[in-house]
């Protein structure tokens, strides 16, 4: 850790009405710090502790994050994130990161916490430490609607080109079930759907929540869900440092959101299912069984997400 601190869960900070929100420091290969757009602090609660939890987010991969229009940020795991700091009586920070360079910058003491739709993988787990799950992840593939592609095909997986986000979950459990295949990958999911969405691609595998949300929108009105939701087991947990007492303070936080309804508000307001998406994607099915010989070492997939 290259940032001491008085807690190791969060600083503490005199509330001054003078005082303006704190810019946090970002952590990516392209700048040192997040510009005041990408950072904002929310009073949560009307009696804090007058402590500060910081909080990094991707801020690019709705529904569970993204940047407005006047740089605020917002999505499922923001709201949650406020949610838990109300529960906690501090004061959120939360500012955007580049997905690459999200735990590095936990590492370094940018933020204290992430939350951003992150899976907790057994890789990570050796560079963070992760609280109670809050969101479990199906995968889904997408292509046109008058499109034949059928993902139970390995003929038909190998015969399109398929696009995915880079490093996530979802690209790196296509890479191991279908090494042949010709797959795409994008920086970001937001990339991935253009080039889906103007036929530079045949197809996409997504996370399930980010696809239904594209395919209600007019870019994703002539797509659909094809085949299967596939069930990988993939759960989505908050990170913070290892031997952190934050991890504690959060799975209470989260467990007292779930027992009072605020969690089950959220989760309704982001993810109803639109008429777009009634395909046959309707039963999970479980991972097929492959040969992962020649597939990637996923142990330096560190940083992978959904």
């Amino acid at each position: 850790m290259s940032k001491s601190r008085i807690s190791m869960s969060k600083i503490l900070i005199p509330m001054l009405a003078s005082v303006a929100v704190l810019t946090l420091a970002g952590c990516s290969n392209s700048q040192d710090s997040a510009t005041p757009s990408n950072t904002e602090a929310t009073e949560t609660s009307a009696a804090t502790t007058g402590e500060v939890l910081r909080i990094g987010t991707e801020g690019a991969y709705a529904p569970f994050n993204y940047t407005n229009a006047d740089g605020t940020l917002g999505g499922f795991d923001v709201d949650i994130a406020k949610a838990l700091c109300a529960d906690m009586k501090v004061t959120c920070e939360i500012t955007a990161q580049d997905w690459d360079g999200i735990i590095p910058g936990l590492k370094a003491g940018k933020y204290d916490a992430i939350v951003a739709a992150m899976s907790a993988t057994p890789e990570r787990a050796q560079q963070v430490a992760f609280t109670d799950p809050y969101f479990s992840n199906t995968l889904v593939f997408l292509a046109k609607k008058d499109s034949a592609f059928d993902p139970s095909k390995d003929s038909d997986i190998n015969a399109h080109s398929i696009a995915a986000q880079r490093a996530t979950i979802s690209s790196q459990w296509f890479e191991k079930a279908y090494p042949k295949a010709d797959m795409k990958l994008y920086d970001t999911l937001s990339n991935a759907f253009l080039d889906l969405g103007s036929g530079r691609v045949d197809a996409m595998i997504s996370d399930k929540l980010p696809a239904l949300q594209w395919l209600g929108s007019p870019s994703g009105s002539n797509y659909a869900l094809k085949g299967n939701e596939i069930d990988i087991n993939d759960n989505f947990a908050i990170a913070v440092r290892p031997g952190d007492a934050l991890q504690a303070k959060i799975n209470q936080s989260l467990a007292n959101i779930k027992a009072n309804g605020i969690y089950d508000k959220i989760n309704q307001q982001y993810f109803s299912v639109p008429s777009a998406a009634n395909t046959a994607a309707n039963t999970a099915q479980t991972e097929p069984t492959t040969d992962n010989s020649n597939d990637k070492d996923v142990s330096t997939e560190t940083n992978t997400k959904k």
